[in-house]
């Protein structure tokens, strides 16, 4: 039996949907096959129509309806000031990572007293790997005349175990900071509901 909150769920799903709604029924089961609305973030129309049986108008619909959502909890949340750690990063950051298929990096820069000055996207890359060199880094961090920064990158798959590549990126992020007296203050990698922090790990 539905709990309140999926019948008010399917509710809106075919309010948003309209006419061409597909049978209740069919709806609540492709709806609940598919993970709900989560595991539906950053899905293009054609994999939400296939999904929900949808035809090609009210899938368009559904995307934009979902990524319009993203974008609000994304832009609702405020980071700390000063940062007090690895949790609070990963708190502001993990909505502007829901639902992205492929990794996306970002960087804080953060004046003296620890307080946020700008938030840059740095890059998107495939579905395994972002290419970040640290010019693309740093320049804005001389830009901004920040005191340190902070790095944070998702991975896709919702593992936030490091890779390799990961642990060499920090390592040429931290020499490049040294060199402009910018400090690297941490490295979060962001799974589904977790991170892990090269700070607290002891890795910086």
């Amino acid at each position: 039996m539905a709990t309140r909150l999926e019948t008010d769920d399917l509710a809106l799903l075919a309010r948003l949907l309209g006419r061409s709604s597909p049978d209740p029924a069919a709806l609540a089961a492709a709806w609940h096959r598919s993970g709900r609305g989560a595991a539906l973030l950053g899905l293009p129309a054609a994999e939400l129509r296939e999904r929900l049986d949808l035809p090609p108008g009210p899938a368009r619909r559904l995307e934009a309806a979902l990524e319009l959502g993203r974008r609000a909890v994304a832009g609702a949340g405020e980071l700390p000031e000063p940062i007090r750690g690895g949790g609070d990063v990963f708190r502001y950051l993990a909505p502007r990572f829901a639902g992205l298929r492929v990794e996306c990096f970002r960087a804080l820069y953060l004046d003296a007293k620890g307080r946020l000055l700008s938030e840059e996207e740095i890059s998107q890359g495939t579905l395994t790997a972002s290419l970040v060199h640290p010019r693309e880094v740093f320049g804005p961090a001389l830009v901004h005349r920040a005191a340190a920064l902070v790095v944070a990158h998702n991975h896709p798959s919702g593992d936030p175990e490091p890779s390799a590549e990961d642990r060499a990126t920090t390592r040429r992020l931290v020499r490049a900071g040294r060199l402009l007296g910018v400090e690297l203050l941490d490295h979060l990698v962001c799974g589904r509901g977790r991170y892990v922090s090269f700070l607290e790990q002891g890795w910086l």
